[in-house]
């Protein structure tokens, strides 16, 4: 199977979408998706002298106003609508590529995107995708792609998957993904296979990757190349694909306004089409003009994304903290502008967030994508050429 995988990067070979007739996005978020704040929290393990500061400010919203700071009950949420979302993935795939759009869009644990979305006669034909969370070995958890659910049984199996997520037994995850392996129309993604979310270490995650694998290999179809992670960690995964003889994928894990960084080529004309070219192991990546950026550049523009104002969004959007939740003493989740006592974010806080937002303009955007240039990756991509 792996000589059936094939990978192209646009910047070498456009001419490569030639012999397609579709491109298809994978793996992108909407306002609808709720992202995790547990990284907030890891700041303390990953950055030492973050911790008092956060020990600070943590201590004051408990004390001045008896609100405990939730990480893990906290959460924001993308800027684009569904349909921003939606526009955004199809034409880039129609105006760069030249190719038809077939868009599924995965938020986390949730299909209200594709819902909304099928209501609109543009996206009519969206299938219906999530991103699972699936714990695994009590310490860290796996995100996977579970794509194109039966219209008739999304809602009964988004009900079973999140039961799964807050009760977690690894008998039980096997159960669930033989049961979605059986519905022939269904595509399961392994997402960024190697990155250790809950940074339990490189060498652990690896063996919690090895014991899932080991159990529910027959299952997964595909692995992700993830066009938000970088090159490195690709490699990493194109090395698994190799060593269990499995198929690779794109997946651009867009959360902001840059559209995904990889897709995939195909002759498919449906998504069903799509998912049974995959499941019989034909997979052909192309990594857009983005993905050969600075990593860390698009990382900071894709973090900028988030903390911007939009004035010409709808109300209760707008702003950043009209967009990130946080649950109140009664332990229901408000965007944060509601439990500001004084009506406007922290001091510190909107200072922070205004150095952050310095660091995406000129020169000092340009001064920084200098400084992170990582154009040597690109006469390597992925391993298929050497130096």
């Amino acid at each position: 199977m792996v000589d059936r995988n094939h990978i192209s990067y646009f910047w070498k070979d456009s001419k490569a979408a030639r012999s397609y007739k579709t491109g298809v996005s994978l793996h992108s978020h909407t306002n609808q998706s709720r992202e995790t704040l547990d990284f907030v929290a890891n700041w303390s393990r990953q950055f030492p002298y973050l911790r008092p500061f956060l020990q600070r400010a943590e201590s004051k919203a408990e004390d001045n106003h008896g609100v405990k700071v939730d990480y893990s009950h906290s959460y924001w949420t993308p800027p684009l609508t569904p349909i921003l979302a939606f526009d955004l993935e199809r034409g880039q795939v129609e105006k760069k590529l030249d190719l038809a759009g077939l868009v599924s869009i995965t938020d986390h644990d949730s299909i209200q995107a594709p819902l909304l979305l099928r209501a609109v006669p543009s996206a009519r034909h969206i299938p219906v995708s999530v991103e699972w969370t699936a714990p695994f070995g009590g310490d860290q958890a796996f995100h996977l792609g579970i794509h194109n659910l039966p219209s008739d049984q999304a809602a009964a199996w988004i009900k079973t998957l999140n039961e799964y997520t807050k009760n977690p037994q690894q008998a039980r995850l096997t159960e669930l993904l033989e049961a979605l392996h059986a519905l022939p129309n269904v595509l399961i993604v392994f997402n960024h296979p190697v990155w250790d979310l809950y940074l339990i270490g490189r060498e652990k995650a690896q063996q919690r990757v090895h014991d899932f694998l080991t159990a529910n290999r027959q299952f997964i179809h595909a692995l992700e190349l993830n066009g938000l992670r970088n090159w490195d960690e690709n490699r990493r995964v194109k090395q698994l694909a190799e060593k269990w003889n499995m198929l690779l994928i794109s997946g651009g894990d867009r959360h902001g306004r840059e559209p995904n960084a990889n897709v995939n080529m195909t002759n498919a004309t449906s998504f069903t089409e799509f998912v049974h070219e995959i499941r019989d192991g034909f997979s052909h990546v192309m990594f857009m003009p983005q993905y050969a950026e600075p990593w860390k550049h698009r990382v900071l523009e894709s973090t900028l994304d988030a903390i911007r104002d939009y004035p010409d969004f709808p109300q209760g959007s707008r702003t950043w903290d009209e967009r990130v939740f946080h649950p109140d003493i009664n332990g229901v989740p408000r965007p944060l502008s509601e439990l500001w006592p004084t009506g406007r974010s922290p001091w510190y806080m909107h200072y922070g967030i205004r150095i952050v937002r310095m660091m995406g303009s000129r020169p000092l955007s340009g001064g920084l994508r200098m400084a992170w240039s990582d154009a040597h990756e690109h006469n390597y991509t992925l391993g298929e050429e050497r130096a």
